[in-house]
């Protein structure tokens, strides 16, 4: 069952992980509560966050949680109850392959100051057994050619080439949906 307080069951999450994550480090489910442990800022490592309200994080945290397809995955350094990484699967579900699902691993993010303590290598390995977890026929990433070493050492190979388009205005069309 998953609390109010969690994005999802923390038992998807299985044990052999854990194990990877040091002494006085919890990894674990994204919570409601981690507005305030700095998840944010943690985020922030990676891309621009924006300004980001409690109110905002609440309704994007209950709208992720609603569709059950979101497992965000973060450790959290329990002396300063500070998040310190973080990565999000997204499940996506498919008609071809008999409906199976493709698991999308995004946002993999290590604080400063706190690189060299493989987060980064746990939470990739994390987020790929919740893909497994949750019946994921392959699991795939875009990342920039500089990081693909990473990858290649969390057991993902390269398939191929990223494209993107950047839409001019997203935040004045999100009310639309």
């Amino acid at each position: 069952m998953v609390s109010s307080n969690s994005l999802f069951d923390s038992s998807v999450l299985g044990n052999s992980v854990a194990s990877m994550v040091p002494d006085n480090h919890k990894i674990r489910p994204l919570e409601l509560t981690d507005y305030h442990k700095g998840y944010l800022e943690c985020l922030s490592n990676l891309t621009v966050v924006g300004n980001v309200t409690e109110q905002m994080f609440g309704d994007s945290f209950e709208e992720m949680q609603r569709t059950g397809s979101y497992f965000v995955v973060v450790v959290e350094d329990l002396a300063s109850k500070k998040v310190v990484a973080s990565g999000t699967l997204l499940v996506e579900q498919k008609f071809h392959r008999g409906c199976g699902r493709v698991g999308h691993i995004e946002d993999i993010v290590v604080a400063k100051g706190q690189q060299g303590k493989r987060f980064g290598f746990t939470i990739v390995k994390q987020l790929l057994e919740i893909a497994n977890a949750t019946g994921c026929y392959k699991s795939i990433l875009d990342c920039d050619a500089a990081n693909a070493p990473f990858y290649e050492k969390c057991g993902m190979e390269n398939k191929g080439v990223q494209m993107a388009v950047y839409a001019p205005d997203t935040a004045s069309k999100k009310s639309l949906l």
